[in-house]
């Protein structure tokens, strides 16, 4: 069978069973803050096993992508060495919502097995948790499989858990047995390669309570997971993942693109090599497609390793060239049936992918100069090993991996503090870590999953007004807020890059200020500032107050802050069809924020947008608001619906099945669960107030609307004003060509200072030449300026060498901290002496923790060690009477 048809067998056969075939989810998890890649096909359902969100169905099946490279499941270095790890790989597998149970669980998957894709049933085996004498029985009774064939295991394999608390239950997986001599039973669950495991379901039927004890689930669920292309593999009959046709079309690739075969052994290093190389091109094929892109920190820094691997790998091939974005398209013709968004996005993931390789193979290079400067300041202080801190840098910011890091040290005879360095990866963990959790913004201090989970689901009323009587049905105090769950609100919670709400709640004797909402699964929380009592006005302790469960209480949006935000909102649309209509069809958003104060739009571009650029995108945004149509909102579309008709969906989102549709006719179509105005003109003005990278092929815009864009201008207006006032200038002058006169006159008069200055330092520099000291008839000038920088003793220095004649010299200066060291030589000094400016230099440049070098006539260093300038002289002089005796 071809993978694609094992694939779809799999659908057909749940979809038989009653199942509802629902999307991957995308690799890059919406709303859940804990998580930086989906790594399991249960992430989309994890509101459900945790009893905040529902589906409109109670079975289901899928194939989700998934991203194993960070954290707790991390198979990064296992990739490529062993037969069956991955980075990125599809889980097949199969839900029930409170619906069947371990029964049809077994017996379907043993049908699947089977029947359907005839495994022989002698090589199969059924593991079941210690105590699971249900999935035992089942397995029994209900199946044909041989009972010697099913065996019992500990918590460690057959228990799965959500988390320290929560949604957890006893799980039954089924192994299959790859030995020749079908002698593998003592192998289950023993982490050989000849007898693996294809399928787990999972049966969740308890909740881990914080004491670590189990209450029984109201509502028991099944979650399986199957990883495609482990089951591929076994079909297929071979011994690897990568031999199947999942691969075989990347294998062919990259040997037309390096010349190298791939022979399909476990330890050679080219094959490694190829083996790394498909999978990493996986990985960011479709975490970009799905939003991410690399960077410095968080999922993008896990994203710029990979990537990074992947090129040093490449050079195992001998390719020295941009490779895998050249393996994207590959990715796209071969899996774009199943996932389409691959196909869409196929022209920006090149891009990225392309300028990350480019970027760090110029880095590489530059990596090795800094290792050189290191090295060269330990000689300086006479130190013999590389600091944590140091080989953490060539890691962090040049890619360099410690064990290649240790090599090159190997080869100085030096050492590498790795305690240092693991130290400073801890830290940064750390802070990766804290912001993660700093993002959970809505969390039960004591951990219990469950504390808004039995509530019911809040109405949301925000579409259609902003204050509403309601009635309270969860409060908590957490980090000393106090926090409201009604039945129903006006107020919208954090999605989609649109804040919070804030606003105001009043009830009986308190009023509450709200300073943020947001969402926890299909509740709305109500984060409080301060509570008041409303007959004294003073400010009342959160603990103080209780609610009973019929307390009525009335929630009043802030209308200014909210009609703030809808303008931006609404402003993002324009503004995302307008880069598409200037820039190109290429522009996709890749985030966005938008609040009261203003908006920022995230988008794939691969060059500055240009001023001239920028005034047709903000003329654009204008035109459309001075046009005043009024907008079409689409609610409870389906979702596949709504993208045929040509909707964009917006990275950040999380969409239901039916989905929300905000349209401007003849101009934007977006999925889109935010508030907007009613018609455009309501924005009144839009500005764009900056524009940069934030990523390689990201860019940023960030802008403003209504009555900030207003203000901002009159601001800007009145201050030009001043500036009139101060130049003098008429009403028809140009200020601009007037502060551009100014500005010329001060460049002028910033020459003359400088040929001044640069003129007497020729004087005294001729003088003491005349009284440099003489070592075998060659001439050894030092000179040491205070506030000179690079340029002036470049200048000085190139005057220097033409009068020196025989001899060396050696100009150090410091200008705002930064050591600037010119050496020079006169030809016979060079031809005669053997004296080369750039070497003495570059030994005097330790002494500054610096580097540098040049020709042998004129050469030039830095530092940032000015105190160390005395002993760069000394280090120099010394240098050359060596070299003279």
């Amino acid at each position: 069978m071809k993978s694609s048809d094992i694939r779809q067998s799999f659908l057909d056969f749940f979809e038989q069973k009653e199942h509802t075939i629902v999307r991957s989810a995308p690799v890059i998890p919406a709303e859940d803050p804990t998580l930086l890649f989906t790594n399991a096909g249960m992430n989309q359902f994890k509101d459900v096993f945790l009893d905040k969100g529902t589906r409109p169905y109670s079975r289901a099946v899928d194939t989700q992508k998934c991203i194993r490279a960070s954290g707790k499941h991390n198979d990064l270095e296992d990739v490529g060495r062993d037969t069956y790890h991955h980075t990125f790989f599809e889980m097949l597998g199969n839900w029930s919502f409170g619906d069947y149970y371990k029964k049809e669980a077994i017996v379907w998957a043993w049908e699947l097995l089977t029947e359907v894709w005839k495994l022989p049933k002698e090589r199969l085996y059924a593991t079941v948790y210690t105590d699971d004498d249900e999935s035992l029985g089942i397995w029994e009774k209900e199946t044909d499989i041989d009972p010697g064939h099913i065996m019992r295991f500990d918590g460690k394999d057959n228990f799965w858990e959500m988390g320290e608390t929560g949604p957890c239950g006893p799980c039954s997986e089924v192994h299959i047995d790859l030995t020749d001599d079908l002698s593998g039973q003592t192998l289950v669950n023993a982490g050989d390669h000849r007898v693996i495991e294809l399928w787990n379901l999972v049966f969740i039927q308890y909740n881990r309570k914080a004491d670590r004890s189990l209450e029984p689930l109201p509502k028991k669920h099944v979650d399986t997971g199957m990883g495609f292309e482990r089951i591929t593999a076994v079909l297929q009959g071979k011994g690897s993942n990568y031999d199947t046709d999942i691969f075989s079309p990347l294998f062919n690739a990259i040997t037309g693109l390096t010349g190298m075969d791939y022979k399909a052994t476990l330890d050679g290093e080219k094959d490694i090599a190829m083996r790394v190389i498909a999978d990493h091109a996986r990985t960011l094929t479709f975490a970009i497609t799905d939003g991410a892109v690399p960077s410095n920190e968080g999922r993008g820094y896990v994203l710029r390793r990979i990537l990074r691997r992947a090129v040093r790998y490449a050079k195992k091939l001998d390719c020295n060239q941009p490779v895998l974005y050249r393996l994207v398209g590959v990715i796209a013709d071969t899996m774009g049936d199943v996932f389409p968004e691959l196909r869409k996005q196929q022209k920006t993931v090149e891009k990225i992918v392309r300028s990350e390789e480019e970027s760090f193979l110029v880095t590489l290079d530059r990596g090795i100069e800094i290792f050189g400067e290191i090295i060269a300041a330990l000689r300086g202080s006479e130190q013999t090993r590389i600091s944590g801190e140091d080989a953490f840098r060539l890691y962090d910011t040049y890619g360099f991996p410690l064990d290649l890091t240790r090599l090159m040290a190997l080869e100085e005879g030096v050492q590498i503090d790795e305690k240092g360095f693991e130290a400073c990866m801890r830290e940064q963990k750390e802070r990766a870590r804290k912001d993660r959790k700093r993002k959970q913004r809505i969390a039960d201090e004591q951990g219990e999953w469950n504390w808004f989970g039995k509530r019911a689901r809040t109405i949301f009323l925000g579409y259609e007004t902003l204050d509403t009587e309601a009635k309270v049905v969860g409060d908590k105090i957490a980090g000393g807020q106090l926090q409201l769950v009604l039945d129903r609100t006006p107020f919208y919670a954090e999605s989609g890059g649109q804040t919070g709400d804030t606003g105001r709640i009043d009830w009986q004797q308190f009023s509450v200020d709200i300073v943020d909402t947001q969402k926890d699964g299909d509740v709305i929380v109500h984060v409080a500032g301060k509570v008041y009592d409303r007959g004294t006005g003073l400010e009342v302790d959160p603990a103080e107050i209780e609610f009973n469960g019929s307390d009525t209480v009335y929630a009043r949006v802030d209308k200014e802050a909210r009609e703030a935000t809808e303008r931006n909102h609404t402003a993002t649309h324009l503004l995302h069809a307008a880069l598409r209509k200037v820039l190109g069809e290429h522009v996709q958003q890749k985030g966005s924020m938008v609040g009261p104060d203003r908006l920022r739009f995230d988008f794939s571009h691969f060059e500055k947008v240009s001023q001239q650029e920028l005034e047709a995108v903000e003329a654009e945004v204008n035109e459309r608001i001075r046009e005043a149509g009024e907008l079409v909102k689409h609610e409870d579309v389906p979702y596949e619906e709504a993208l045929e008709k040509g909707a964009l969906a917006f990275f950040g989102d999380k969409y239901a099945d039916r989905v929300r549709v905000v349209e401007v006719p003849g101009v934007s179509m977006e999925l889109c669960g935010g508030t907007h105005v009613s018609n455009v003109g309501k924005i009144g003005l839009f500005k764009i107030i900056n524009e940069a990278s934030i990523a390689s092929g990201i860019r940023r815009i960030e802008a403003i609307s209504g009555k900030a864009a207003e203000e901002l201008l009159w601001g800007e207006y009145q201050e030009l004003q001043q500036v009139r006032q101060l130049l003098k200038t008429g009403g028809n002058e140009s200020v601009a060509g007037r502060v551009q006169e100014l500005l010329e006159e001060r460049k002028a008069l910033d020459k003359q200072v400088q040929d001044m200055r640069l003129s007497l330092l020729l004087d005294r520099a001729l003088e003491q030449l005349e009284l440099a000291d003489t070592v075998n008839g060659c001439r050894i000038f030092v000179m040491k300026e205070e506030d000179s920088g690079a340029d002036t003793l470049r200048s000085l220095g190139q005057f220097l060498r033409e009068k020196i004649g025989r001899g060396v010299g050696l100009l150090a200066g410091e200008e705002n901290g930064k050591v600037t060291l010119v050496g020079f030589a006169g030809d016979e000094a060079i031809s005669e002496c053997g004296l080369n400016a750039g070497e003495l230099v570059k030994k005097a440049a330790s002494k500054v923790h610096g580097g540098g070098g040049g020709k042998p006539g004129l050469a030039t260093a830095g530092g940032k060690n000015p105190a160390g300038i005395p002993d760069a002289i000394k280090m120099f002089e010394e240098a050359v009477r060596e070299k003279l005796q």
